[in-house]
Parts: structure tokens; sequence; C-alpha cells
């Protein structure tokens, strides 16, 4: 019977024997499941940004766009034609069933000014619903309501970003700002949304009446438009019938006959997610697969460096047989001691891993995200290697001839 306690002293004491040959066995296991372990982190980062970022607008949602004109036999694209208008809207809440809120909404690029400040950024026209799809709740102050779209009031709500750039650490409620060089009063700041998952701040925004953003800041040519709908759907089952619902009302509303281009289109955004996530872990498990090829270098170090150990340890095999030692209990050494290499590199590397992934988060707008299944993945198939790549260099050393062992010079 193997006396195990034995041979993995033996093996512990060979790798200390040699403690700079050890490193270097190990260094490509370590590098390996670092790289696994960055890979990983990095990829999850981005797919909960992502999702974060489309999940922040709402839950079961869709979009209709304002839709696509031809102009000379050229189609200009998703927006290019103010189709969409506020009955529209009202419509669609009407008369489509599946169909919870209905959000219209214009926006625009506007210069914002307070007393000797200024900064450009995103002005929306909206509704009271919009804030309900979006999930955006008031930090201080009001929101917007019916009466400020009745009457087409002078009222914004700010974001944080906005807010810090006009008026510093002063509460801005009840202040007046000019936007497009017209006063507005703000009546309330909002809460902070941070980054979508393109970078962009959705905090460097200014909210104000749909009505007031058509008449006052947007001109059209055609009165009542916008360029798109948001709407949220009773729940996640009802978004394919809502939907249809909606497609079949604006044909007919917009007079679209049979066979012709919808001049509008609608983005299921609960859809895109389940894209999103499938193309995150698709992107997850390819770089975790080519981060994977250094624990295969790793593992093929290993062997090397335990072929050469095995030619030069061939005399101390010899006299390890000849005082009784047997086959196995030469391989399990061997076995051990390729094992605990990887083991040990595979700590290291988790630890260089976790840590150069948390240096990429603090110092890049990359946003990483460290799990603990890479974490075991990467721990397990290091271990996976060593075995592997160590297998061969034991059973050669098992099968020495013990005589010639002890003979070997």
């Amino acid at each position: 019977m193997i006396d195990f306690s034995s041979t993995f002293k033996i093996s512990m004491r060979s790798l200390k024997v040699n403690k700079m040959r050890s490193v270097l066995t190990s260094l490509g296991i370590i590098i390996g499941v670092a790289a696994v372990i960055i890979m990983l982190s990095i990829g999850e980062g981005a797919k909960q940004r992502i999702t974060k970022d489309i999940e922040s607008m709402g839950s079961n949602i869709l979009m209709v766009m304002s839709g696509s004109t031809t102009s000379g036999g050229v189609r200009m694209g998703s927006g290019s034609q103010p189709t969409l208008t506020l009955k529209d809207a009202e419509a669609i809440v009407k008369n489509c069933p599946s169909v919870k809120i209905a959000a219209p909404t214009v926006n625009g690029v506007q210069q914002i000014i307070y007393s000797n400040q200024n900064w450009s950024t995103s002005v929306y026209g909206i509704t009271p619903e919009y804030m309900q799809v979006q999930l955006w709740e008031v930090e201080s102050g009001r929101g917007l309501t019916r009466d400020d779209i009745k009457n087409n009031t002078k009222s914004a709500l700010i974001g944080a970003t906005v807010a810090q750039n006009l008026f510093g650490d002063v509460n801005p409620v009840n202040k007046v700002i000019r936007i497009g060089g017209m006063p507005f009063k703000v009546v309330g700041l909002l809460g902070e949304k941070g980054q979508n998952g393109m970078g962009q701040d959705k905090d460097d925004t200014v909210l104000v009446p749909v009505t007031t953003a058509q008449k006052k800041l947007f001109g059209t040519s055609f009165p009542g438009t916008v360029k798109f709908i948001n709407i949220q759907a009773k729940d996640a089952d009802s978004l394919t019938s809502a939907e249809e619902e909606i497609k079949e009302l604006l044909r007919e509303r917009h007079r679209i006959g049979k066979g012709e281009d919808d001049d509008f289109t609608i983005r299921n955004f609960t859809q895109m997610l389940e894209t999103v996530k499938q193309a995150s872990n698709t992107m997850a498990i390819l770089l975790g697969a080519i981060a994977s090829v250094s624990l295969l270098v790793g593992g093929i170090g290993i062997m090397n460096i335990m072929l050469v150990s095995v030619t030069e340890r061939t005399k101390e095999i010899g006299i390890r047989m000849a005082i009784g030692a047997k086959a196995m209990d030469i391989q399990v050494q061997f076995l051990v001691e390729a094992l605990v290499l990887s083991l040990i590199g595979g700590i290291i590397g988790i630890l260089s891993g976790i840590i150069i992934a948390k240096l990429i988060g603090t110092f890049t707008d990359m946003k990483v995200a460290i799990t603990l299944m890479p974490i075991l993945l990467s721990f397990g198939f290091s271990g996976i290697v060593g075995m592997a790549f160590g297998y061969y260099p034991a059973y050669k050393a098992s099968m020495l001839n013990p005589i010639d062992a002890l003979r070997y010079e």
C-alpha cells in the first residue's frame, strides 16, 4: 500500500531543493490562471453594464420610433421623419389592451445657463409617464405634472451632472436657468442614474414638459409630433401582443396601405436584453477559451521540466527502488510534485488575476466583475493540467530499471 504521507514529504523536499526551477515551472500556470480570471472578469463586467443599462430603461419596455422616409429613391433611416404624435400615444394607451403606459418624447441638445455658468446637455420633452417607464425618481423638489403639459409651463427637472456643473453644492430647486435663451424654473432634482453601457452619462440630462419642448425649444414643421414613444406593457408575457397591437393601430392611424412599409419602428428591449446576454455569454466563453491556452502552455512547461527532473534524478530513483520503493510509489511521487506545482501556481495566479482585474477596473472606464465561478474553474483546471501533463514524466520515472538507474551518470 502506498504511504501517501511519506511520498508527499519526499515530493515537497524535492521541490524545496530546486526552488528556482519550481517557480519557473509554475510560472506558466500562474500566467494562465491570471489570464482566465482577468478575461472572464472583463467579459462579465461588460455583460453586467449592458444589462444594467437596458434594464434601467424599465421593465417590459417597447420603443416606437419615428419611421423611415424615402427621398429620390434613398431610404433615410429611422427617425428621419417625425411621423409619431402625442395623439398616437394617447390612442395606443386607449386602444391597445396589452399596453400599460405610453410616454411620448422629443429630444435635442441645448445650452443651459445659470448666472455665469453654462453647460451643453441633452434636453428631453416628456410627459409624467416617462418617469414611470424609466423608473426614475425625483431626489428633491417635484416631478412634472399633467398641468405642466397642459399649460406648456417652463418647468425643468435636471440631472445630477447638470446640477453639479451649474450650481456646485447649491440646491438647484426653485432656481431659474435659461434653456436655449428661455427662462425655466428648476422644479426638481433627478435621482442619480450613472453611466449607460456606452459610457454616456445619464445624469447629464434636463427634462421639460413635452408641449413646451415642442413649441418653444425644438421648432418643427409638424406640430404635435414626437421622436419616439416609450411603451410599457402590462407584463412580460404581454410584450409580443402589445407589439402587434401597436403595429396594427399605427398602420391604421397613419393610413399605411397593404404591402407598404411602416413609417415607424418598434424595438423590444426585453428581447434585446436576452440577445445581449447570450452574446455576452458567448464572448465570455470565447475569452475564457483564449486565456485557457495559456494554461495548456503552462502544462506543457510542467511536463518538460518534469522530464528534465526525471533525467537528473535517475540515480535517486534507482536508490529508492533498490531499497523497496515500487513503481507506483515513484509514479505517485512525481504526480504529487506536478500537482503541487500546478495548485501553488493556481493560487498565485488567482491572487494575481484578482489584483490585476481590480486595477483595470480602478484605472480604466471598463467595468470588471470578479465572480466565484471563474476562480473555481481556473483553479480546478490548473490541477487537472498538472495531473494530465505530469502523468507521462511520472510514468517514465516509474518504468526505469533499478540497475540501469543506479549505473546512470
